[in-house]
């Protein structure tokens, strides 16, 4: 049975050269940070005259860029593919990315999702990546040998441990190796962005290719550096295109080469062939400036419950959330979603508020006055219920009072929570 990831390659431009002039691409750039540093890149925001991966005009929230995305696709109807690339790492920001791509999914569901990512903190997501149909992503891989990617990353961040030197090479080759191999597993189309570094690795490509081919990518694209101030590769001059048509035949021997990148901003949008980022940098700057989805426009509710029947879990002990929508029948369960680990304070629940950014209601049997003041500033209600959720989803979305739901409440387990951050005691 073919899926939606082997029908679908005609319609990426970037995957497929063919589809260049015909549709079009969106990046959301949603993905601020970034867990690695590496020698030649240089991270800039509101840099009109640069197109480069890295640079963007402006930073969206996941709401903001629903919003973006709904404007782009009015204004230009051939846009097949919504990317998040940046200007960091997608998964230095896996919450704000996830949230947006639940929201395209669900409001677009024809539109291609595409991720661009160094590999590094992605490797637990892509369960979920594959669940809400994410047919495409780019891995970027300098090096498969730790000696020469030592040269290229300054230091590479896993949580709140920084690594340096070969240390922090090996670390990141082996997560981008068991990405890879992960996302093939989970029949994802790879592509691996290659960085050619002139006396760095550029006579390592071909091992990178060899070993990409091994792992069953999809497409291989040498990318020439692009010198940029203020790094440490700064002196480095750029690959001419004689190198770097050389340096792609060898890489051929061993995978598909795409040679038509235009090296794509993290706001990019139109086609490869008609970039109208500029044309759209108002529209962007206008989203931005604008605030996030009114509750009332949310259309999802998610509800604390041990087994997806009744709320009968304090928000505190709710290890995951139950997320419903309404529907032409009633409601409809969209997904699960891993609720953030107990302690951290006030931390979990600004991660908690990130995780239901698009619902307009919780539903939960109690909740600490710390939590609910933190959803509450999202614009995320906390009704207090006990009994069946058909019927707390029906006093939500029928906007009936929620009196009666919190006459009946329910108290946590213990009848001791603190409501500090840490869970109930």
């Amino acid at each position: 049975m073919e899926t939606r990831q082997s029908t679908d390659h005609k319609q990426h431009p970037c995957f497929n050269a063919e589809a260049k002039g015909k549709y079009g691409r969106v990046h959301l750039p949603v993905a601020p940070k970034c867990n690695i540093k590496c020698n030649f890149c240089d991270r800039k925001y509101d840099c009109v005259n640069e197109s480069r991966p890295g640079v963007t005009s402006t930073v969206l929230t996941p709401e903001q860029a629903g919003v973006y995305m709904d404007r782009v696709l009015e204004m230009e109807p051939r846009i097949t593919v919504a990317g998040i690339a940046g200007p960091g790492d997608p998964f230095a920001n896996g919450e704000e990315t996830m949230a947006t791509l639940r929201h395209i999914h669900q409001k677009h569901p024809h539109i291609l999702l595409c991720l661009s990512s160094n590999g590094m903190g992605i490797l637990p997501y892509i369960d979920e990546l594959a669940g809400l149909n994410v047919s495409h992503v780019t891995i970027t891989v300098c090096a498969v040998d730790p000696e020469i990617g030592k040269k290229i990353y300054s230091w590479v961040a896993d949580g709140k441990i920084v690594y340096r030197g070969l240390q922090a090479a090996r670390l990141i080759l082996d997560r981008q190796l068991a990405a890879i191999a992960k996302l093939k597993t989970c029949g994802l189309t790879v592509k691996v962005n290659c960085i050619v570094i002139p006396g760095i690795n550029d006579h390592h490509i071909e091992e990178v290719a060899e070993k990409m081919q091994q792992l069953g990518v999809d497409l291989f694209n040498c990318m020439a550096m692009f010198p940029n101030v203020n790094t440490p590769f700064a002196g480095i001059d750029q690959p001419d295109k004689v190198a770097m048509e050389d340096i792609r035949k060898k890489a051929e021997r061993y995978l598909p080469q795409m040679r038509h990148c235009t090296r794509c901003r993290a706001d990019a949008v139109g086609l490869l062939d008609d970039d109208r980022t500029r044309e759209f940098r108002s529209c962007l700057s206008a989203c931005a400036a604008t605030p996030d989805t009114p509750p009332a426009q949310r259309s999802y509710v998610a509800v604390a419950s041990r087994e997806g029947v009744l709320i009968n879990l304090h928000l505190g002990e709710a290890t995951k959330w139950y997320i419903w929508e309404q529907d032409q029948k009633g409601f409809r369960l969209v997904e699960n979603r891993s609720a953030p680990n107990q302690g951290g304070g006030l931390k979990r629940w600004h991660r908690l508020a990130r995780l239901l950014g698009d619902c307009r209601a919780i539903l939960c049997s109690g909740a600490g006055e710390s939590p609910r003041e933190v959803l509450d500033s999202f614009g995320i209600s906390v009704i207090e219920a006990s009994g069946l959720i058909d019927e707390g989803l029906r006093t939500v979305y029928e906007n009936r009072p929620t009196t009666v739901l919190k006459g009946r409440k329910s108290p946590c387990a213990t009848g001791a929570c603190s409501g500090s951050g840490g869970g109930c005691l």
